[in-house]
């Protein structure tokens, strides 16, 4: 089968960096073309039009079009035109796109389209209780309603999706995946005690209730430390252009000391980085099935994250995870360092985090049910 991929990222030194949407394309990218399918990239935005192949997967860096007033729908044509080339030459079958902003909207090649929901703006905008600009809601509204077949990432975010756009869209959930390949428990070197977070620092992430719960940790143990990877972000509420700003005045003068942020730093690190990790921690208060979980439950860490929505579909509290609000500092602290001061606890969760992922989260698994739902959708149009 000849499957294309529509994005505005991708984690590629060609393309720039990438977040759980970029991510999770990947994953499924490399699962179904080791399955021996043709798998295309099309990834918009980008700095120039470019085209190269690498590792049997085709890429269209495609350069958007700026003219006032025209530049959406002129460059949604653009890749239509692009879309219904590679059709027509036999080089494409379907093509996926994400939900996010509804690019789509008004992009209506000849092959059928699908969306995957791993969250709208609208969607997000309700998880954090700020307004969505209108402009945003109507294209995704409207690309909901054009697409030939639509994925959701978890129940939770179809649902919600529905709700909100007043829809009652059929959906197939198909979770996202991580390669269990690359993303293994290896024998860690270092004996440090160190509470993880990886992901974007922003506000809808927990990352300004996070110097809260962490004072409290710090002040019954001395000796861990909290790393902190990932771009920063401006945060919308208060115009500041760093997050990380706006974190540091949070935190306790002495907890500070013992707090080390690393910025971005490559992809192929962050296993690194999780293998050397005592513990991660994800406070969140918006997603939709984030890889980051996944890639951590992999390699069998023990995990205190958010109990929100999508949560109890990825982590059964006290099982494979604590999950707690993000609000409520002092017992996702006590859950910490419940699980900073038992050693068994932690490697009971993550060997039981990893069987999950590999029962039900694995990329192979989830590329193989996306092919049927593709199959699906190209037999009944």
């Amino acid at each position: 089968m000849n499957i294309a991929f529509l994005t505005p990222e991708f984690p590629h030194p060609k393309t720039g960096k990438a977040g759980g949407i970029g991510t999770s394309i990947l994953n499924l990218s490399e699962a179904l073309s080791s399955l021996g399918h043709h798998v295309t990239v099309f990834v918009y935005g980008q700095d120039k039009d470019d085209y190269f192949v690498e590792n049997n997967i085709h890429y269209h860096k495609i350069k958007n079009i700026k003219v006032k007033g025209l530049s959406l729908i002129l460059t949604l044509k653009k890749v239509e035109r692009l879309i219904n080339k590679l059709h027509d030459s036999g080089k494409l079958d379907i093509v996926e796109a994400p939900d996010w902003t509804g690019f789509t909207a008004f992009v209506s090649p000849v092959c059928p389209l699908v969306l995957r929901l791993h969250g709208t703006d609208t969607y997000f905008c309700h998880l954090e209780r700020r307004a969505v600009k209108l402009k945003n809601k109507f294209l995704e509204k409207r690309a909901l309603e054009q697409a030939k077949g639509i994925i959701s990432v978890s129940n939770y975010t179809g649902q919600l999706t529905n709700e909100l756009f007043a829809l009652n869209n059929n959906y197939t959930v198909i979770p996202n995946g991580v390669d269990v390949n690359i993303f293994e428990p290896k024998q860690s070197n270092s004996n440090k005690l160190i509470i993880l977070y990886f992901g974007t620092l922003i506000r809808k992430k927990g990352l300004l209730d996070l110097p809260e719960i962490f004072n409290i940790v710090h002040k019954s143990n001395k000796e861990v430390t909290l790393l902190l990877v990932g771009k920063d972000s401006g945060d919308v509420k208060t115009g500041s252009p760093s997050t990380w700003k706006l974190m540091q005045p949070l935190f306790d003068k002495s907890a500070i000391k013992k707090v080390r942020y690393l910025g971005a730093v490559p992809y192929a690190k962050i296993q690194d980085l999780i293998n050397d990790a005592t513990i991660c921690v994800f406070p969140t208060f918006a997603e939709a099935l984030p890889v980051s979980w996944l890639e951590a439950m992999a390699m069998e860490k023990a995990i205190v994250a958010s109990n929100i929505g999508w949560a109890n579909e990825m982590i059964e509290d006290g099982k494979e995870g604590f999950l707690v609000h993000p609000t409520h500092h002092k017992v996702y602290a006590a859950r910490i360092l419940e699980l900073l001061d038992n050693a068994n606890k932690r490697r009971e969760f993550g060997k039981a985090a990893r069987e999950k992922v590999l029962k039900q989260f694995s990329h192979d698994l989830v590329a193989k049910r996306s092919v049927e739902f593709y199959k699906n959708i190209l037999e009944t149009c």
